[in-house]
């Protein structure tokens, strides 16, 4: 009978999901395999098995942050009026930037964040980064497409030119929030983009008050 091995002693979704937490609050260049060891629990032959190097545990953790953040859009993405939805997707790197400074806490945007330390170095970093921005761009103009045919949003430009305008601040926004950047200034500048979305002497939709899942 062929041996299996011995069994992992942890969960291996649970330690990537701890895993994602730390590199997104420390940063890859700053959590060290000792860092992962002692913050997962687990030994250090343990994590090289399930996950190889540091890099390649990284990467996984980062596309778990865009799986969670992409399911998190699509539903934001299915709300009509769309946008004082879409308006809470936009601020929550703004919002993560006002406890960024307090220790294991989320900086920003984790993809922005790989872009500042591995892009274009890192060539699968850069594809995974890429990938990631084109699925923001489709799913936000298919969102924005739908959204001009009912009315609720501006044709002066195309969805495609729409969502790309997004990405730039929502991607802006999370490198700004790094540097402890008053959360205020870059909420009144999303407030004035997604107005600008708006077909000219379109209502104001009321904001929402609930939080989009993340």
């Amino acid at each position: 009978m062929a041996r299996t091995g011995r069994p992992r002693a942890f969960d291996s979704a649970v330690a990537l999901q701890r895993a994602r937490d730390l590199f997104w609050s420390a940063g890859y260049g700053d959590t060290s395999v000792q860092d992962l060891v002692d913050d997962l629990g687990v030994e250090r032959g343990s994590l090289y098995a399930a996950y190889g190097d540091k890099r390649s545990l990284y990467l996984r953790a980062v596309q778990l942050y865009w799986t969670e953040y992409e399911a998190s859009l699509t539903r934001a993405l299915r709300s009509v009026p769309l946008l004082p939805a879409l308006r809470e997707m936009l601020i929550l790197p703004a919002q993560l930037g006002t406890i960024s400074t307090e220790p294991g806490n989320p900086r920003g945007c984790m993809m922005g964040n790989t872009v500042v330390e591995l892009v274009p170095q890192d060539a699968e970093a850069t594809a995974l980064v890429n990938e990631s921005f084109a699925r923001f761009r489709t799913l936000v103009a298919e969102a924005l497409g739908e959204a001009q045919a009912r009315g609720e949003v501006s044709d002066s430009a195309s969805p495609e030119v729409q969502a790309q305008l997004l990405l730039t601040l929502t991607q802006g926004t999370s490198l700004l929030s790094r540097t402890g950047a008053d959360a205020t200034r870059a909420i009144a500048a999303i407030d004035l983009a997604v107005d600008g979305l708006r077909p000219p002497g379109g209502q104001v939709p009321p904001a929402s008050n609930r939080r989009v899942p993340q």
